[in-house]
């Protein structure tokens, strides 16, 4: 009963601090709510924060989102990957978006451990830092050390420990009740913007959260991408310390190394750039196609390179996942792509049936080569991702195409990885790095035996389903010969999984083979 003027409430604040950094012009992308922006800079009292002056749009919606709290951070990192959305300016502007907040205690950070295990922090660690080396919105870490027994000794190891924030569940629990009454308010008063399923792309958001919030979540995606690369010296991942590791606490081992985007530092060093720019690509190349399963938070404060130039990261709350079928798409894009084949691009979207049937091939070919063509005409140091990016976008909501949730979450991860990329050597593009590779992948997955082989798997598994199949079909058939149910046919739902997005991914990697 009262949780719809709680909400209103809230929003109203919401509003007012929006106000307080010039940022309210999202709410004026919906009709009606002229009020509340009225509403909002009155109880500002038509001022801003002088921080802000000069700063555009993206970066004060930036500073007022992280001013608003953790849950906000995050959607403001989400809206990043939506330049449909927002505009390519802003997203781009969202992306930095910094994930930082104030510390809180030892006292507090300690307590939480031994909320967790039911002993001390003195008991499970030998030392524990009280200032945290980071402090997120969701999260801070902690420098600890501890004895590890091994079958022949004893020794001290580094660790480094993450530790909830004290009452992040609820304080994200209560912001979700207010993106849910928003989302469900806009799905019932905006028709126009139903298309976009806010309700559930709110469900998605809280969804991620709340893995988020489950540390043994991270430290499982931690170990998965550890073992693909366990044979990779020079890929690390932190192992994770089991023993001292639950809910609201990981430990891990700790990484000593030089921040990526620390040029200066690494070059004094003595690190060879361009080997790093290199290992980064390869590293995200195998990530997502060979495995399908990468690191989507791979910001410079989360990568580093030991002495001895191994690229190391860190922080696996965020990953992403692709599966086979898309992967193999990805790959005929690329093709199409890379031979400027724009006929055969279009065909592949229309023999999968990601668009609609009658949807006029010629314009959707005309659409794909506006996209591909100006990627030929720039050296591939000058190309921009984002760029591209965007007019993926713009096409994706011509044709009314949905775009999916993990591929725009390697989109924005392939996009800060090109910014690292050209921090540290501007003249290279960490795609044609990986050429090699790809050429590798696309011969043993893409040529005439792997399709073979496919057909192969796939007709075993059709035979081994057929069973299950039959006695399902003479199931649905008395039910029907019974009475029990009438067969209507009319209103049959078309099969659609439009993934057009996917696109995005090819096209980055189609031009390492157009450098040549």
């Amino acid at each position: 009963m009262f949780a719809p003027i709680r909400n209103v409430l809230r929003l109203i604040g919401v509003a007012r601090t929006l106000a307080r950094y010039d940022a309210l012009f999202p709410a004026q992308w919906l009709p009606a709510t002229g009020g509340l922006v009225f509403a909002a800079r009155c109880l500002s009292g038509f001022r801003t924060t002088p921080a802000v002056k000069g700063l555009r749009p993206g970066e004060r919606l930036a500073m007022a989102l992280r001013a608003l709290g953790p849950s906000f951070i995050k959607f403001g990192q989400m809206l990043s990957t939506r330049p449909d959305l927002v505009g390519e300016t802003i997203a781009t502007d969202l992306s930095s978006l910094q994930d930082r907040l104030p510390p809180f205690s030892s006292a507090e950070a300690r307590a939480a451990i031994e909320a967790e295990f039911g002993v001390p922090a003195e008991t499970l660690f030998e030392t524990f830092a009280d200032e945290p080396v980071a402090a997120a919105s969701i999260a801070q870490v902690h420098k600890a050390t501890a004895r590890r027994r091994t079958d022949e000794d004893e020794q001290a190891v580094t660790l480094a420990v993450k530790i909830l924030r004290p009452g992040i569940e609820r304080a994200i629990a209560r912001d979700l009740e207010l993106f849910r009454w928003i989302a469900e308010v806009v799905d019932r008063t905006q028709p126009r913007l139903r298309r976009l399923k806010p309700v559930a792309a709110v469900e998605t958001f809280a969804d991620s959260l709340r893995w988020e919030m489950d540390l043994r979540m991270e430290g499982a995606a931690a170990s998965e991408l550890g073992a693909n690369f366990e044979d990779d010296p020079m890929f690390v991942v932190p192992t994770v310390d089991w023993e001292r590791t639950g809910q609201r606490v990981l430990t891990t081992e700790w990484i000593q190394g030089i921040p990526i985007h620390d040029v200066d530092d690494l070059v004094a060093a003595g690190h060879d750039l361009e080997s790093v720019v290199r290992k980064a690509s390869e590293s995200f190349f195998l990530q997502v196609f060979r495995d399908g399963f990468f690191h989507a938070d791979m910001h410079p404060g989360n990568a580093f390179v030991r002495d001895d130039g191994a690229l190391c990261v860190v922080d696996f709350g965020i990953v992403g996942r692709i599966d086979r079928p898309t992967r193999h798409f990805l790959a005929d894009m690329l093709l199409g792509f890379v031979t400027g084949d724009y006929a055969r691009v279009a065909d592949v979207h229309f023999r999968a049936g990601y668009i609609p049937p009658d949807t006029d091939r010629q314009v959707f070919q005309q659409a794909i080569r506006a996209i591909g063509e100006p990627i030929f005409d720039r050296p591939p140091n000058e190309i921009s991702i984002a760029r591209l990016l965007a007019q993926l976008f713009l096409v994706s909501e011509r044709f009314h195409m949905e775009a999916q949730p993990q591929l725009l979450l390697l989109q924005k991860t392939m996009l800060v990885a090109e910014g690292v990329g050209r921090r540290l050597a501007p003249e290279l593009n960490m795609w044609q790095l990986a050429q090699p590779l790809i050429e590798d992948w696309m011969r043993e997955n893409r040529g005439p035996e792997a399709r073979l082989a496919d057909i192969t798997a796939d007709a075993i598994l059709a035979l081994q389903r057929l069973p299950a199949a039959t006695r399902a079909l003479e199931r649905a058939a008395s039910t029907v010969a019974e009475g029990r149910v009438s067969l209507d046919l009319r209103h049959a739902a078309r099969p659609r999984w439009p993934i057009w997005l996917a696109v995005g991914a090819a096209v980055v990697l189609s031009v390492i083979a157009l450098a040549d």
